[in-house]
């Protein structure tokens, strides 16, 4: 599928991304573009890791269990779960292996920056809710809680035999993720087909529920993941270098921006669901800029994004 941006009616940037669309049958109900070019997962994935913990024994609040499958923000609400998780399992930050890093959304950096907080932090990662839940996890089920990284950890182990099962495809070899975690790998495809089994597969429904109930948790309600999270009525993930994941009731979408743009995924994966009938008047009115992202000048709108080829 291709995208233009169009300002002040010219087309001045492009961009090219896959689509695929299945149901928990296997059919593929849409297809646009690489969708079985392989690819890292990322944290379109997290479902699947917090899935695996539960395997392991963890059991978690709906609320923590959200974070755990977070990109989250790095809002006070956020962070506050965070250390509820750690706490609750009897860990500090300190033990926290996930990369330092400052709050994804912009304004909770400042908030961050006005208390004097103005370093890296390990908790600040994006990814720290997945690590505290990946520690939850240790602590219950009596491994070691320093190596959890490792690949060849019970939990890692248990991660990718998870997604295997979901997918149906074998996700190695494993990389190495931007939070120091190992990365499985797949296809558009595979991810869509994972994530199919959120919503049908009761093993996967506490998950499933804490993400769609608290979807400005496992995003925030700013960036346009996190607005189609609150809207979409099912679990929604994305992913590093523009990827995301949806489903359901049994259909999934999941789309990548060769550009490795988010916004442009979400656009392409929200003009797939409205072809095959997933998105009604009201969702449609609600995610307007999702499904067509405004063009910027001089602080106001001066035109959108748009496909200009399915």
């Amino acid at each position: 599928m291709r995208l233009a941006r169009v300002r002040s009616g010219l087309s001045e940037s492009f961009d090219n991304v896959a689509v695929v669309a299945v149901d928990a049958d296997g059919e593929t109900l849409f297809s646009s573009g690489s969708v079985d070019q392989q690819m890292f997962y990322r944290s379109a994935i997290k479902p699947f890791q917090a899935i695996a913990a539960r395997r392991l024994g963890l059991d978690l609040p709906q609320e923590h269990l959200a974070i755990s499958c977070a990109s989250h923000g790095g809002y006070p609400a956020h962070l506050a779960i965070v250390r509820k998780i750690l706490t609750d399992h009897g860990y500090t930050t300190a033990d926290l292996r996930c990369t330092h890093g400052r709050p994804l959304a912009l304004d909770a950096d400042r908030y961050q920056s006005t208390l004097g907080r103005t370093s890296p932090e390990r908790i600040f990662h994006n990814c720290s809710g997945k690590h505290a839940g990946w520690l939850a996890a240790c602590a219950v089920a009596g491994l070691d809680p320093r190596t959890y990284l490792d690949p060849h950890h019970p939990l890692q182990v248990m991660t990718l035999e998870t997604m295997r099962d979901y997918s149906a495809a074998d996700p190695r070899p494993v990389g190495v993720d931007g939070c120091g975690a190992p990365t499985l790998r797949g296809t558009l495809r595979t991810l869509a087909t994972a994530f199919t089994g959120l919503t049908v597969e009761p093993e996967a429904d506490p998950v499933a529920k804490a993400m769609t109930s608290y979807g400005a948790l496992v995003a925030d309600n700013v960036r346009p993941d996190g607005k189609l999270a609150t809207t979409w009525g099912g679990p929604v993930k994305v992913g590093a270098e523009g990827s995301i994941a949806f489903t359901r009731q049994g259909l999934a979408i999941a789309a990548k921006s060769e550009s490795g743009t988010s916004a442009m995924a979400v656009a392409a994966a929200l003009h797939a669901a409205r072809i095959i009938g997933m998105l009604n008047d009201a969702m449609t009115s609600g995610l307007t800029d999702e499904i067509s992202p405004p063009v910027l000048g001089g602080d106001r709108q001066v035109g959108r994004t748009i496909v200009i080829d399915e």
